[in-house]
């Protein structure tokens, strides 16, 4: 592995496109020399360690903190550019942020992978083995945080004025373990050790009111306005912690600020005195509770509660600190969204429509009209979901107990907003009732999404599918009311984390074969196309792929105590556990490879190692069920010795972006098998294809547009269109038809529900079982038998290996459409109105170290 990352330093940018200044100062330099020095003086002056007695823990956090210092330097140079140009500035909002390990990414960015590399060889240490002492940092859970992590990315690689706006979470979602072949919750504690990326801001803190209730008053300032004052129950203080994301091979690290809770009073002294000693420090532990762990469970009212205030509290924090921003630099905040722009990366956020009125109106004394004004100009919305239950609900009464100055506002918007729809659509009462922001049919809920498109200019899908099922179906009244709202913007992801440092051996021969330049400009691996014809690249690149799966190899026998067949297929399904991503569907190939294998050993197939992985939620029964089946049929087809050579199945736990640079470069198949108009988009598609694997699926998500850049004779394709979904929903389906129609498809849904992987115990699977017979609700038996000939081809593919090679050539060739470069220059041009900022590195000057009569204390 050393080697490789060592050659992959072709791909990085040269050290001669960043500015060197002071280049041997061991706080800046970027040479060997330099850098040397660097992790010796952490290590002595920050760690407190001298070499004979550092752990491995000591010598990553020296390397990190030389690394930090050098994101610093180019950090504040690009603040003071931002302050001086007043840049309009990009607030994305998310619940999420799957950043991933920094030290690696840093490095590559920096340009100094290979330096730093050679320096620690000099030092007696090895980078790969410091690269792994980094924690997972536990801010996102899947999709969702891995592409707003992307996004920052490339916002600061094309040099656009960025802050990323999120939360501090404690512990992450939670570390899965597997025992007695069940998912085992365990706590993520990634900031046990502290992270050397996070700066604490604590002077930058804002008080959050929760629950309580409002009171009416005439304003004493002689206006005679009636105003609103929010009296809350419970006062929440959130302060910031910072951490740089630097671009690739320019000078712009943008901010990720964070937010973390904590009590405004953190100690009771005269409760402690009194003797009540537990009294003394429960305000601190109720409020640190709102940060304390991502996605609570939320099967319990007490969770739903947790979770809003969650969503309230860093929405309300970032808010407050634009605000704190803008007034900086203007007197009053009339042109605030002419500064800010604030993406809503999904429904978790939305509440940012209420609190920003709230803010303006309650706060800032404006009146209503202009502060919808500039509320509704500052805020754009992305939909990431096409299933009802993921657009998010409140009910009345909870919403009302946590936000009731927020209620009260969102009932004020939504009789505006009907009353606009009433001019738009006269006499149209059934639309009224579809599009209100309060569902009024049964149990009253807010309306979460309801409230986003109405708040914001701007709405977009994420992949093509994706944004016309939204205009035609899950949003379609509010399309066909303000269709120039409405565009798509494909997803994306970022090609330094998932190419150059995930797979540096394929990111060298890339170079060597097209030239520097490809990581910023995806498309220009187009030049690839002709040497797939070349039977010494297909060649090479086979060489590549096999050390990348025995890399896997590696790992897999590390973290699941399996011994896996490099030379056999790696079938893999990453991602998320859930009935709609249809885990369960390639479960029922592989019982059914399994029974035709048994039946006829002679069986002309591929060898094939299916891979899963991925969390399911703790409270969602039915995906842990599945997980379970998973490893009860690994189990099974590890003891058949025949099955040996030809078949195996592999859970690999705790799936996250750590693991992640080894399971995409070491794929051959990609399993994106959700019924046609359930995905959004995905994005562990787009990463598989950058790696070179190849994709099963159906044309759902950004599925579509894969196969659309990669041609269809380089994508499998199996199962029904949505039109075809649509059309077998509306005759009335009817799963067990397919069970009873079907001979082999009933061989393999009885050899499970015999208690085959159970060793008789017909009741495990029972649940799972019926539930696809009665209900289906993403139906797998419809599409079974389409999936099961799709994979015949597959394996008859595999078998010749010079078109799987070439195949594998052209995905990774035609892949450039999905960078998250792509996808940022769209919003930028066509939403955000954004353009670059460009960032000098220069020496800091005598004026620049000069402090202000503020700072300096001086009245």
């Amino acid at each position: 592995m050393n080697d490789q990352h060592r050659d992959a330093c072709s791909a990085s940018p040269p050290k001669d496109s960043l500015p060197l200044v002071g280049q041997e100062d061991r706080r800046t330099g970027l040479s060997v020399d330099a850098l040397k020095r660097a992790v010796l003086d952490k290590l002595v002056y920050s760690q407190a360690r001298f070499p004979a007695v550092a752990t491995r823990r000591d010598c990553f956090q020296a390397l990190a903190q030389a690394v930090r210092d050098r994101l610093l330097q180019r950090w504040v140079q690009t603040a003071r550019t931002y302050r001086e140009q007043g840049s309009r500035t990009v607030c994305y909002m998310s619940a999420e942020f799957l950043i991933g390990p920094q030290l690696g990414n840093n490095l590559i960015n920096l340009g100094i992978h290979d330096n730093a590399r050679q320096a620690l060889q000099e030092l007696g240490l090895d980078l790969d083995v410091l690269l792994d002492q980094e924690e997972e940092p536990g801010l996102g859970n899947g999709g969702l945080g891995r592409l707003a992590a992307c996004y920052l990315d490339s916002l600061a690689t094309l040099e656009i004025p960025a802050i990323g706006y999120g939360i501090r979470y404690e512990f992450g979602i939670f570390t899965q373990a597997i025992r007695d072949g069940c998912q085992v919750e365990l706590t993520d504690k990634w900031l046990r050790s502290g992270s050397p990326w996070l700066i604490h801001r604590p002077n930058i803190a804002f008080d959050i009111k929760l629950g309580g209730h409002t009171e009416r008053q005439y304003d004493v300032r002689g206006s005679r306005r009636l105003r609103v004052q929010w009296v809350p129950s419970k006062l929440v203080r959130g302060t910031a912690w910072d951490m740089p994301v630097l671009g690739y091979g320019v000078n712009t690290p943008n901010r990720l600020r964070l937010w973390s809770a904590e009590a405004p009073e953190e100690f009771d002294f005269a409760a402690f005195n009194a003797g009540n000693y537990d009294e003394a420090v429960n305000a601190q532990i109720s409020s640190e509770t709102i940060t304390k762990v991502l996605y609570p469970n939320d099967e319990t009212e007490a969770g739903q509660i947790l979770r809003l205030e969650q969503q309230y509290f860093f929405v309300s924090c970032s808010l407050q600190d634009m605000i704190r921003l803008q007034l900086q630099r203007e007197p009053n905040l009339d042109r605030f969204n002419e500064k800010f722009v604030v993406q809503l990366n999904d429904t978790h956020p939305s509440i940012a429509v209420a609190e920003l009125m709230r803010l303006l109106v309650d706060e800032f004394a404006m009146e209503w009209d202009p502060a919808w004004a500039i509320t509704s100009r500052t805020f754009a919305y992305t939909n990431h979901t096409l299933l009802p239950e993921a657009l998010e609900k409140w009910r009345l009464p909870l919403f009302q107990r946590v936000l009731p100055r927020h209620f009260e506002i969102i009932c004020e918007i939504n009789e505006r907003f009907l009353d606009d729809v009433r001019i738009h659509f006269p006499g149209d009462d059934a639309r009224l009732r579809r599009m209100s922001l309060i569902d009024e049919d049964g149990p009253r809920y807010v309306r979460m999404a309801h409230l986003a498109v109405a708040g914001s200019f701007a709405v977009n899908g994420v992949a093509a599918l994706h944004t016309e099922l939204l205009k035609s179906d899950v949003l379609k009244d509010f399309h066909e009311m303000w269709p120039e709202k409405f565009s798509n913007k494909t997803n994306g992801v970022t090609p330094r984390r998932f190419v150059l440092l995930a797979n540096p051996a394929m990111s060298k021969l890339i170079t060597e074969t097209i030239g520097s330049g490809w990581p910023t400009d995806m498309e220009r691996l187009r030049e690839l196309e002709p040497h797939a014809d070349d039977a010494g690249f297909r060649e090479a690149w086979r060489g590549i792929k096999t050390h990348n799966k025995n890399n896997l190899v590696h790992e897999i026998k590390r973290v699941a105590h399996v011994d896996v067949d490099p030379a056999s297929m790696f079938d893999v399904q990453v991602k998320r556990i859930h009935e709609y991503k249809r885990q369960h569907l390639n479960l029922l190939h592989v019982v059914s490879l399994y029974k035709r294998l048994k039946d006829n050993p002679n069986l002309a197939v591929a060898p094939r190692t299916v891979i899963f992985g991925g969390k399911a939620a703790p409270g969602y029964f039915m995906a842990k069920l599945m997980i379970r089946l998973v490893i009860a049929v690994a189990d099974v087809i590890a003891r058949d010795p025949a099955m040996r050579g030809k078949l195996q199945v592999v859970f690999f736990p705790n799936y996250n972006v750590k693991n992640a640079h080894l399971i995409f470069p070491g794929s051959d198949l990609s399993e994106q098998i959700s019924l046609a108009g359930k995905e959004a988009s995905g994005t562990g598609n787009m990463k598989f294809q950058m790696n070179g694997a190849l994709t099963i699926g159906t044309l759902d998500g950004a599925n579509v547009e894969i196969r659309e850049q990669v041609g269809d004779d380089n994508f499998f394709l199996f199962g029904m269109n949505t039109p075809e979904v649509k059309e077998l929903r509306n005759r009335g389906y009817r799963p067990r038809t397919y069970y009873e129609t079907n001979p082999h498809l009933r061989e393999v849904i009885d050899l499970i529900a015999s208690g085959f992987f159970t060793k008789g115990d017909r009741e495990v699977f029972r649940p799972l079982i019926e539930h696809l017979l009665d209900h289906d609700e993403y139906m797998l038996m419809a599409d079974f038998q389409s999936y099961i000939d799709c994979q015949a081809r597959v394996s008859e593919a595999y078998l010749d290996p010079e078109r799987w090679s070439r195949m594998s050539v052209l995905n990774v060739a035609r892949s450039g459409f999905f960078s998250s470069d792509r996808a940022i220059r769209e919003y930028c041009d066509e939403i955000w109105k954004v353009k670059p900022v460009r960032i000098e590195l220069t020496e800091l000057s005598a004026d620049d170290m000069k402090f202000t009569r503020a700072t300096a204390g001086v009245r």
